[in-house]
């Protein structure tokens, strides 16, 4: 019986014992150079949204290209611009015309509009 189990665990342990991958022999004429293809970055020409209803500034950066916004209160009360409606867009952290990579991030500056 002490003989069964035995061989029984020496079985289980080769079979779990991890069998290393067999090694390619190649030529060195074989050998082939990975290549690498340097994708071009989609660019976006930066519209002018200053003096927009920010909402509307949104949608317009959007429909350039430009998705990676931010936004900020100009008057330095640090509101959360909520109701974009309500706002007006008084700067842009880049000149409108401005050929950038369409992930660069603009800031919107704005103002809320007295109600």
């Amino acid at each position: 019986m002490r003989i069964a189990s035995a061989v029984a665990l020496l079985l289980l342990a080769s079979a779990c014992s991890p069998t290393p991958p067999p090694t390619a022999t190649t030529q060195p004429s074989e050998q082939k150079t990975p290549t690498t293809t340097a994708t071009a970055a989609k660019t976006c020409t930066v519209p002018d949204v200053v003096g927009m209803i920010h909402q509307t500034a949104q949608d317009t950066m959007q429909a350039a290209g430009l998705f990676f916004l931010s936004e900020e209160d100009a008057s330095g009360q640090g509101r959360l611009l909520i109701n974009d409606r309500n706002w007006k867009t008084t700067a842009q952290s880049v000149a409108a015309g401005t050929v950038v990579d369409c992930n660069t991030r603009i800031k919107l500056s704005a103002t809320k509009i007295d109600e």
